[in-house]
């Protein structure tokens, strides 16, 4: 059996038993290779953080940007600037929002949300502080696009400050996730098995001249090293292109797949509603098995929704796993057990 992705060279589908197995994404050679180039001393007099932050102000829209050790150390960088209350999403955001907003002392606003998308004129409902700012992720629990625009145009004449976390939404084409033009703040995750994939790292970008002056202390506690900032360097290049096979391949299978919810947005996981999620999520877990970790998750999950579903994590596999022979297993499986 062989697997075709655009513009790659041929694939051998990984079988065991006459199973698919399923690959979780690993950073690229190319990536890999950098990054010990770097640490072995083969590569000298590099500035890859100074040459990253250029490419990420070329991508984000942004005047500025640096550099973290995670993408949690960027919330904590992006949070510890705000002076006023944090929005935050009921369902569909990132249990670090409120876990780094209670660590400093923040006073926790929560949004209520159509299964993790935001209308931000609910808002309105709302008491909050001056200076506040509302934090989200570009898709709404991995699965559905926030209207990033609707939520930049609300809270920009309500004077609240827009923090987006766009780990997933970053080398956006349409260039509406991961820009600093609506997003007051964008921050980002290079973990694996982020769309920038390095292992560790992540960054932050703005149009707010003051916030890094103002966050010197924890952006100077969070600083990584040349090696991380090779590997985001490398990554840099084919983001975009990476991005919109992972957009392509769960919106072939939403068009494939009952139940889904948020099914006609864009998104990099889906999420199936099922009552029966947890009885489910174990069949598909040995259904459509993975070499290590998982891709398969059960939800209630804040990280996710907060109803019975199974949250099926396309962004989690290597991209020669988002080939038509592979998604074709998963609607097979899924409609299987749908039909059961």
């Amino acid at each position: 059996m062989k697997c075709f992705i655009q513009n790659r060279p041929p694939l051998t589908c990984t079988l065991r038993n006459d199973i698919m197995i399923f690959e979780f994404k690993t950073p690229s050679e190319k990536t890999t290779q950098i990054m010990s180039d770097v640490a072995s001393g083969k590569l000298e007099n590099t500035d890859f953080e100074s040459e990253c932050e250029k490419k990420i102000c070329e991508i984000t829209n942004a005047e500025s940007s640096k550099i973290t050790s995670s993408g949690n150390n960027s919330i904590f960088v992006a949070l510890s600037s705000i002076k006023g209350d944090i929005i935050i999403p009921d369902q569909g955001g990132w249990h670090g929002f409120k876990q780094i907003a209670n660590f400093l002392g923040k006073d926790i606003i929560t949004l209520k949300t159509d299964l993790g998308l935001i209308n931000p004129e609910d808002i309105d409902d709302l008491k909050i502080k001056d200076n506040s700012a509302l934090i989200f992720t570009s898709f709404a629990g991995y699965a559905a696009e926030q209207d990033i625009k609707s939520i930049s145009k609300y809270s920009r004449n309500n004077g609240i400050t827009t923090i987006e976390d766009a780990s997933a939404g970053i080398g956006d084409k349409k260039k509406l996730l991961g820009n600093c033009k609506y997003s007051d703040i964008v921050i980002a995750s290079t973990g694996q098995p982020k769309i920038i994939n390095v292992g560790s790292g992540g960054f932050i970008a703005t149009n707010d001249e003051n916030l890094f002056s103002e966050t010197s202390l924890p952006l100077k506690l969070s600083k990584t090293n040349e090696i991380i900032s090779s590997g985001i360097h490398e990554e840099l290049k084919s983001v975009e292109k990476n991005l919109q096979l992972t957009l392509n391949a769960t919106d072939y299978l939403k068009k494939h797949i009952h139940n889904v919810i948020h099914a006609d947005k864009r998104g990099v996981n889906l999420i199936i509603k099922d009552d029966d999620a947890k009885q489910k999520t174990w069949q598909l877990k040995n259904e459509l098995p993975i070499n290590k970790s998982g891709f398969i998750n059960r939800c209630p999950n804040y990280n996710r929704v907060k109803t019975k579903a199974i949250s099926i994590e396309i962004k989690n596999l290597n991209y020669n796993c988002l080939e038509r022979e592979y998604l074709n297993e998963i609607i097979k499986a899924v409609n299987t057990l749908q039909q059961a």
